[in-house]
């Protein structure tokens, strides 16, 4: 299975780190595609390489200003004209998503894939890999959007929030018929 993976590319501390690192080395050994940002640097690159160490493939979509920092062991590279681009293509390589920890940008990943989701766009499953309670606040809120009906489907319908990576693979695997 092609796994988008949205996250923060900077460093960040083991409680971060140790659970993205597992969640990588069950997809690598899991045999599945790493389709992510590209980035060698911070969280992108625990993951990657443990995706790669792990057996998987490394599919990456960086961005013209970014292109410094792409991976260059990558199964496949792609440099896209601008973020607008490389969400899209992000998507298109994808047949499921995951959104671990990250700041402004995999925020405004996950909220346009989950637009998409809402509008139709897309049925990819999608998952925010909540580790060490990261986005508690954002589950709240989107509790609150479909309790005051700002949501035209389930929340459940959406987004599966995982607690962890073992979580996370078993519901995108039961979810997305691909191995």
């Amino acid at each position: 299975m092609n796994i988008c993976v949205f996250l923060s590319a900077a460093d960040l501390d083991d409680r971060y780190t140790r659970p993205a690192r597992e969640f990588a080395e069950l997809l690598g050994r899991g045999g599945h595609t790493l389709v992510w940002g590209g980035s060698e640097s911070g969280l992108m690159k625990v993951v990657a390489d443990g995706v790669q160490e792990s057996g998987g493939r490394l599919v990456g979509v960086s961005v013209d200003f970014m292109a410094a920092q792409a991976r260059t062991d990558a199964d496949e590279m792609v440099i896209a004209r601008d973020l607008a681009e490389r969400k899209a293509l992000l998507l298109e390589k994808a047949d499921a998503v995951v959104i671990m920890v990250g700041g402004m940008g995999t925020l405004d990943e996950a909220t346009e894939i989950l637009e998409l989701k809402k509008h139709g766009k897309h049925d990819k499953p999608v998952v925010l890999l909540n580790t060490a309670g990261f986005y508690d606040g954002l589950r709240l809120q989107f509790q609150r959007m479909e309790d005051e009906g700002f949501l035209p489907l389930p929340l459940t319908d959406l987004v599966f929030f995982a607690k962890d990576g073992v979580g996370a693979l078993a519901y995108l695997e039961e979810r997305s018929g691909i191995q």
